[in-house]
């Protein structure tokens, strides 16, 4: 009996190494992932001890001291919110009262559609999380459908089509030589599209691009997106941000609304409210009627139960605290504009001074384009040097965020550019 007692306790303690060995090998085939080219800047820049340093990079908003802002309207909804509400859970779908406020942003305050109940839609987590969102649901209602994605777009968009396995083509969107829209392009690539394809299309504020179609642009879009049967899915990160007027910046989704399209709209509260770290968005689905729609939510909150659960509650507390209380909204709308303002004039202010400077170059382009974001047309190689050279910071494809461009730096920034473009 002993005997085979300590035969066991050595058949264990084999077992226990081998155990061990086989545990410590479960992940040795792991790589370190590529680094997120937008966060790899904003590391070099952190790690610049230069005085003179710029960072260009960063896709968030700046007041003209270069600090992070938190606006006023949100402040005082979080002065309301403080020790009056508990912290239960949300229904899977999110906040009703901040769901209902946000489809009015984007459908329109009387809106035909949400009277009748004939949008499906949950609260998400912030743009990503809706693209994502309904990447899954397009996946598993389509699963034979692509998706078609401009070139160029944020490049996130790639990231969230391909983890939810929906296969990607794209489409022509910018045109490098005129820094526009490339419409021929885009219109072709619309009508070559077999019937019934999927687009993903950018509401305003074109990222990275900052280039969007005008009224009669969108118009030919929609009725072509029509003719062919497509469906238009719009990711609105920018809405009021864009031009200072969260109506104008609907424009191209009541366009297609008009001419009878059942749409998706992913919203995001990132860059209008700055909630960046609150991940406060919205997903919505218009569809033939109220009982589609039910059906359409039902499956929206089934994909977002074994991702999340429910979301997160302060964000949606502050947003239907602002859009809910008539005085807050018309703080907001105020302070969103002052934000617009502020990135039109520092448009305004870099293409003056490279102009000043005798670039060769035309800079149009840095005042026709709108939104957080201006493409250059710089080289990679000129954006090192504007790196190496003169310690500024952006990614290497050229795309200036103009969030960062004050009345401090911006003559020093475009000295810089004048210097690396001057030969080209």
């Amino acid at each position: 009996m002993a005997l085979s007692s300590a035969i066991l306790k050595k058949a264990l303690h084999r077992n226990s190494v081998s155990g061990a060995r086989s545990i410590s090998s479960w992940w040795r085939s792991v790589e370190p992932a590529p680094k997120d080219p937008i966060l790899g800047v904003t590391e070099a820049y952190l790690a610049d001890p230069s005085p003179e340093k710029v960072n260009v990079g960063v896709g968030a908003y700046r007041d003209d001291n270069g600090k992070p802002v938190v606006l006023e309207c949100v402040r005082e909804a979080e002065r309301r919110i403080a020790g009056n509400l508990n912290m239960e859970y949300l229904p899977m779908g999110g906040s009703v009262k901040m769901v209902e406020e946000t489809l009015k942003l984007a459908y329109g305050e009387n809106s035909e559609f949400i009277k009748d109940k004939s949008i499906a839609a949950v609260q998400a987590l912030s743009g990503t999380g809706a693209c994502r969102l309904f990447a899954d649901f397009q996946k598993r209602f389509s699963p034979e459908s692509q998706i078609y994605i401009p070139v160029p777009t944020w490049a996130n968009h790639h990231n969230i089509w391909r983890d939810a396995q929906v296969p990607q083509r794209t489409f022509h969107y910018y045109h490098p030589e005129s820094r526009g829209l490339d419409f021929a392009g885009l219109m072709d690539d619309v009508k070559n599209a077999p019937n019934g394809s999927f687009f993903l299309l950018h509401a305003c504020a074109h990222n990275p691009t900052g280039v969007d179609p005008s009224e009669e642009q969108w118009r030919e879009i929609s009725y072509q997106f029509k003719v062919k049967g497509h469906f238009a899915f719009f990711d609105m990160a920018y809405q009021g941000f864009a031009s200072g007027d969260p109506e104008r910046d609907a424009k191209a989704i009541r366009i297609f609304l008009e001419d009878g399209h059942h749409i998706g709209v992913a919203q995001s509260y990132a860059k209008n409210m700055g909630l960046y770290g609150q991940r406060v968005g919205c997903l919505s689905v218009l569809c033939e009627d109220e009982k589609q729609a039910v059906a359409v939510k039902s499956q929206l909150q089934l994909l977002a139960r074994p991702m999340y659960s429910n979301p997160p509650v302060h964000g949606a507390l502050i947003v239907s605290t602002i859009l809910g209380d008539p005085d807050l909204k018309k703080l907001w709308l105020r302070e969103v504009k002052g934000m617009a303002d502020r990135i039109i004039g520092m448009r305004t202010a870099l293409r003056e001074n490279l102009e000043k400077l005798g670039s060769p170059l035309s800079w149009e382009h840095i005042t026709n384009q709108i939104g957080m974001f201006c493409y250059s047309g710089m080289t990679p190689e000129q954006v090192d040097r504007l790196t190496k050279e003169f310690h500024i910071y952006m990614t290497r494809n050229g795309r200036i965020s103009m969030a960062g461009v004050t009345t401090g730096n911006v003559g020093y920034l475009a000295n810089a550019i004048h210097e690396v473009t001057k030969s080209a």
